[in-house]
């Protein structure tokens, strides 16, 4: 049963839902009452300066983070109060992409692509074999299964590290800084790959970037964070509209005085 499987009961586009979510660490508040939702097979772009909570609020999500008050809601769960085991059940949904792909070593592309199914499904050998030669033929890996991460270049990275966060089909990805340390073509390279992969899968999407504007062309939804607060728009043209100074001062600063998307499809 995935995490959406719930009979007939109608569900709430909003998959992922903060209640007054206050975070501090020592004399900082990252979070100050947040509310904001997540909608199911959406991309949402959390942006802000740093150290304002945007990769606090993936672990959050995770649960790797506890809030000081409010909730976490995923899936109509309060995940703030849920046991270890029944949260581990929650995150199995999930997938996530850090920042340097998190690879394994001392394992090869394939090893490093069997073992979320070695070690969460009981699939065959045979049968997992399968599934990584898939995913090495869709991820253009082919003939790199041998090498090790070490053999990789950075992009290739990337790749290996969003198949493998992709192996069990989760429902929700989490991309932490995905791009960082790339260059310009291999990026929007990556941004492909993202944008692709989110529509053949139809995962619902949360990335947290300092890549801005260009990241924004994936976005359904952008989320910016400015001191403690999340501010919510529907499209990265709205950001320079709002009246709030900070919201204003970033877009001036990372966004210049105009900006005009364009459609992804388009774009790249």
């Amino acid at each position: 049963m995935g995490l959406f499987d719930y009979g007939n009961n109608v569900m709430s586009k909003a998959v992922i839902e903060f209640h007054n979510v206050v975070k501090s660490f020592g004399d900082q508040r990252v979070l100050d009452g947040v509310n904001v939702s997540f909608e199911i097979g959406k991309t949402t772009v959390i942006a802000g300066g740093s150290g304002q909570g945007k990769s606090v609020t993936l672990k959050l999500i995770l649960g790797l983070l506890q809030p000081d008050s409010g909730q976490i809601i995923i899936a109509g769960q309060d995940i703030t109060k849920l046991k270890r085991r029944h949260l581990n059940d929650v995150r199995k949904n999930f997938g996530v992409l850090f920042q340097g792909a998190a690879l394994l070593d001392s394992m090869s592309v394939y090893e490093n692509l069997a073992l979320p199914l070695k070690e969460r499904t009981a699939y065959k050998s045979a049968d997992i074999d399968q599934r990584v030669h898939e995913m090495l033929a869709q991820f253009n890996l082919g003939g790199h299964g041998d090498k090790f991460p070490a053999q990789l270049s950075g992009g290739m990275k990337k790749r290996v590290g969003l198949a493998r966060a992709l192996m069990l089909q989760p429902e929700i990805m989490l991309f932490d800084e995905p791009t960082t340390g790339l260059d310009p073509h291999i990026t929007l390279e990556i941004y492909r790959l993202f944008y692709k992969t989110q529509k053949q899968y139809g995962y619902t999407s949360i990335i947290v970037s300092h890549d801005i504007p260009k990241v924004f062309n994936l976005a359904d939804r952008v989320i910016l964070l400015t001191n403690g607060k999340m501010a919510t728009f529907s499209s990265p043209e709205e950001i320079p509209e709002s009246d709030d100074p900070d919201v204003i001062s970033f877009a001036v600063e990372t966004m210049g005085h105009i900006y005009s998307s364009r459609d992804m499809e388009q774009k790249i």
